[in-house]
């Protein structure tokens, strides 16, 4: 008679997924540290060499009229989760044709391979953080209570970029110059996001508009840890619903054509 304990364990497809999940983010991880000198200090070093270069832009060469002081914190607090949605969705455009042989030959659902780059970016992001914590003590810049929305920004900002790399990691298998274009989008949303500057320092009218960018809401939720008077809690509600909405399309798109991508790549 078989018995429960003599019965293989079978794991359920969520746990299978999870565990696939991490095992492709650890090697991405991995191949990525291991082959470089510096390692972990390549996530900190770019955005920190810009914040570094608008820092002195703003207030060495020109009085700074937008943000909040210290600057650099301030900057910080924006271009470290810029550099996670840029850095994710930048790599979307080649999640099916970096691993065309693996993408083929498994039969793990091929969404881990947008997801798998969202969380390798996303812990890269959380690995940097220690940076804005430096510059904080040094400068003088307080945590306020406003720490708390830190768990809502990063689960925003995990949405709308599993949502954008749904769309475009398909997509990019039938246009190639997508990759091109997302590019060229990456470098305009840049200025067009609250980063070097904060939604109040925008016009009256630009600023309702400006909040329908996500990003504008999820930057504002990072930046009320140390600056609670920026929270604006019409974009957090904006961005919470375009989140949402990005999320939705992206699970379309990817169901309509996938079985199509499986046949390109």
């Amino acid at each position: 008679m078989t018995t429960a304990a003599s019965t293989p364990e079978r794991r359920s497809p969520a746990a299978a997924y999870r565990q696939s999940l991490w095992l492709l983010t650890s090697r991405d991880l991995k191949v990525r540290y291991s082959t470089s000198f510096l390692g972990y200090l390549w996530s900190v070093l770019d955005p920190l060499v810009m914040a570094g270069i608008y820092w002195f832009v703003f207030t060495q060469v020109f009085d700074r009229t937008v943000g909040a002081s210290p600057y650099i914190v301030f900057l910080l607090a924006g271009l470290l989760p810029w550099m996670w949605f840029t850095g994710a969705v930048g790599d979307s455009t080649r999640a099916f044709i970096r691993d065309a042989k693996l993408v083929r030959s498994t039969r793990i659902p091929r969404s881990i391979w947008v997801n798998r780059i969202v969380l390798s970016k996303g812990i890269e992001f959380l690995f940097s953080l220690p940076v804005i914590a430096v510059f904080a003590i040094a400068f003088g810049a307080e945590l306020t209570w406003g720490v708390l929305w830190f768990p809502l920004a990063v689960a925003l900002q995990a949405i709308v970029i599993v949502g954008l790399g749904l769309i475009i990691a398909p997509l990019v298998v039938f246009f190639r110059d997508l990759e091109r274009a997302v590019k060229l989008i990456l470098r305009f949303l840049f200025y067009a996001s609250p980063i070097i500057y904060a939604i109040d320092d925008l016009p009256d009218g630009l600023e309702v508009w400006a909040a329908f960018n996500p990003l504008a809401g999820i930057f504002s939720l990072y930046r009320a840890a140390f600056f609670p008077e920026l929270l604006d809690l019409w974009a957090v509600g904006i961005a919470a619903v375009m989140s949402l909405v990005f999320l939705g399309i992206g699970m379309l798109v990817f169901r309509r054509t996938i079985r199509a991508v499986l046949k390109e790549v």
